[in-house]
């Protein structure tokens, strides 16, 4: 419990001390997004150390909300950029993205198998966060005009993520203040690699723009909410014997909530634009 407490509140100290260097840099944007990342899912900590009985309704329209709006986000600002840089290593990247993600995501279940001394959830949830500020730091530090919706999307999951790894934790008996590692992570990634400046070549940004549009869309898939035995939503159901009728309904709100994700980034950028 003392060693969670001590990696939470240190992974913090850093993002505060890097959020120092980034306003000296007029990072504005970036600091914002790194930010709203880091309160979403901290403050799902508290939400989910409480005993709040079923809310895997909550959780389905979480994600649902999150993933329609990263997946429409990328495929919105990050995809025509890959192509209009090189359309074929454009194409490309987003292939090597899509794969490396899967990838990624089948090795970190394979590890849960060894006695690690980080829980799998937090292991998982970190190496999703410092990948994603890693590849938000770089579009952002490459393109300072592109605008907030794309990085504030691609962090909505962090909430219902958040809320859902701490449930998960304070169930085992375990400190879920160890999340403050991944709610930090995003930040301390993004501003550090804000600092890369790619190269002029065409094909490296297409590459690079693509694979960043592959690895989120990957993650966006990840979180869609599905209503299955054995899923986070399921793990939330407080009934008794046969919850298939219960999960069915379910769906019908996951279907709706990514709907209303994407839609959200269509208002939002029709408003900005």
């Amino acid at each position: 419990m003392r060693v969670s407490s001590i990696v939470g509140l240190a992974s913090t100290g850093v993002f505060v001390g890097l959020s120092a260097l980034a306003t000296t840099l007029g990072a504005w944007k970036l600091l914002g997004i790194s930010w709203v990342a880091f309160a979403a899912m901290a403050l799902g900590i508290p939400l989910g150390r409480r005993t709040l009985g079923d809310r895997s309704w909550a959780l389905v329209w979480g994600y649902g909300l999150a993933a329609g709006a990263m997946i429409t986000s990328a495929a919105v600002f990050l995809v025509p950029q890959a192509i209009a840089h090189d359309t074929n290593f454009g194409g490309f990247g987003i292939a090597l993205g899509l794969l490396v993600g899967f990838a990624g995501h089948t090795v970190g279940h394979r590890l849960a198998h060894y006695d690690l001394p980080l829980d799998r959830t937090v292991a998982e949830l970190s190496a999703h966060a410092f990948s994603a500020g890693l590849i938000i730091g770089i579009i952002y530090g490459n393109m300072p005009t592109l605008g907030p919706i794309l990085g504030l999307a691609i962090v909505s999951h962090k909430g219902p993520a958040g809320y859902a790894a701490a449930r998960r934790l304070v169930s085992k008996g375990r400190n879920p203040t160890v999340l403050l590692l991944p709610a930090a992570g995003v930040g301390i990634a993004a501003i550090v690699s804000s600092l890369i400046q790619l190269p002029a070549s065409a094909a490296v940004r297409g590459v690079v723009f693509g694979f960043a549009a592959g690895i989120f869309l990957h993650v966006a898939m990840d979180f869609l909410p599905r209503c299955e035995l054995g899923s986070d939503v399921h793990e939330l159901l407080t009934v008794t014997g046969d919850a298939h009728e219960l999960l069915d309904r379910l769906r019908v709100h996951a279907v709706l909530s990514t709907g209303l994700g994407g839609i959200a980034v269509f208002v939002a950028w029709v408003v900005v634009t």
